[in-house]
């Protein structure tokens, strides 16, 4: 025991160091997990082998299945959703660009198509089938919009619309992570500190009583994957709170529900859910065919019935055919003017939609299994690799520490 006391002594600073050199280990393995984490976005290296690319980019088209599987069955549901746009008021705001919309549409097709027949009505008589057509236009757009809005499902495909949202941008995938548990990654970073501290001690009292060389780079292995492994866990459980004495404890995320539905209902209404991802889906998904159908199917209806102020010169001018023909191109034109006018509609809908109010009021009722599904995913697959490699830096800093203890 004297002979050991004296090696302390003898070599204090050496001893000193090394439940520090413990802590900074436990610190920089995790700084080092969490950047592996979300960096780099694309893959570096020389694929498949050689080269690292973030575990949440490099899984981005999972990570955002999941998370858009809790948004449309716990926190969202489209057709309840949409069903809070008043047609009329929508009408009221699209009025002005879809006045000078239908007016454009109109003449462009007219003097395309059939300029002879519009040479031949008088002024007055083409501003009447102007101004007939632009007072029937409200209550086509209402008509439209109702049916859509009831039937919201066979124009839109909020599933894929969010999914290839977030694959697309994975800088945002990152973000939706990153953003939220930001407060649980600084905390994990701290762990190591701690964990590490203490381990350090452990590692003190056995180099002390043994010598042995393996001990050091045994330790920093055990350093690296202890506190990864401890700080994952201390993330998510215990999931509800639980005590002893005067103690009381429980995962960080599960313990900051209210500010977690916070931010993340408004990183999903500001940048996910938004009217203009909407508007794009509905315009060019995979659905927007029913909805061009559905316009095509009300401009042609609406020319049948306004063509009659027109009919003795259409009689003579027109045949079935051009006619058909002509129908055919305003509802064109019509989807062409579509996404300049619709534009107007962003903000009238994002306050009906109300997209973040609702997944905060949502989240909140969430289960502590279902709530911990927001994040755990980002970790759960992947977490082994981030331990692992945590464990290999702590073993090779250990290794170090000996050749400077020998040497």
């Amino acid at each position: 025991m004297g002979a050991i006391l004296d090696d302390i002594v003898a070599h204090w600073h050496v001893y000193a160091t090394m439940p520090i050199i413990a802590a900074l280990i436990g610190y920089v393995t995790k700084r080092v997990a969490i950047k592996m984490m979300f960096k780099p976005l694309e893959f570096r290296g020389i694929p498949p082998f050689l080269g690292w690319q973030g575990v949440i980019p490099a899984n981005a088209r999972r990570m955002a299945t999941t998370a858009v599987a809790l948004l449309t069955s716990h926190l969202v549901n489209p057709r309840e959703l949409f069903a809070r746009l008043d047609p009329d008021r929508m009408v009221a705001e699209l009025e002005e660009p879809l006045l000078r919309a239908v007016e454009d549409v109109t003449r462009e097709v007219m003097e395309q198509h059939q300029p002879r027949l519009w040479e031949l009505l008088p002024a007055r008589a083409q501003r009447l089938l102007l101004d007939r057509i632009r007072a029937q236009a409200p209550k086509v757009v209402a008509r439209l919009l109702r049916e859509v809005s009831a039937n919201i499902d066979d124009v839109l495909d909020v599933d894929h619309m969010l999914i290839e949202a977030m694959v697309r941008d994975k800088a945002l995938t990152v973000r939706l992570i990153e953003e939220v548990a930001q407060p649980e990654l600084r905390f994990i970073a701290r762990s190591g500190v701690y964990f590490g501290f203490v381990i350090g001690l452990v590692q003190f009292a056995a180099w002390a009583l043994t010598k042995e060389p393996l001990i050091m780079p045994l330790f920093g292995f055990l350093t690296g994957f202890v506190t990864d492994w401890l700080a994952l866990k201390m993330i998510f459980f215990p999931r509800e709170p639980k005590g002893f004495l005067f103690f009381r404890w429980q995962g960080l995320f599960q313990k900051r529900r209210t500010q977690v539905a916070q931010d993340y209902g408004t990183l999903i209404a500001d940048e996910v859910l938004t009217m203009s991802n909407v508007l794009e889906a509905v315009l060019t998904g995979p659905k927007s065919d029913r909805l061009f159908a559905l316009i095509q199917r009300e401009v042609q209806r609406t020319i049948d019935e306004q063509a009659s102020i027109a009919k003795p010169l259409v009689a003579l001018t027109v045949g079935g055919r051009e006619y058909q023909e002509l129908k055919r191109a305003a509802a064109a034109k019509a989807i062409e003017h579509l996404p300049e006018t619709v534009k107007h509609l962003e903000q009238y809908a994002t306050e009906a939609l109300d997209v973040r109010n609702t997944i905060v009021d949502r989240m909140t009722r969430l289960s502590p299994l279902e709530f911990e599904g927001i994040l755990r995913p980002a970790f759960r697959q992947d977490e082994w690799k981030l331990i692992a490699v945590g464990a290999v830096i702590g073993g090779i800093v250990g290794e170090l520490q000996v050749l400077l203890l020998l040497h």
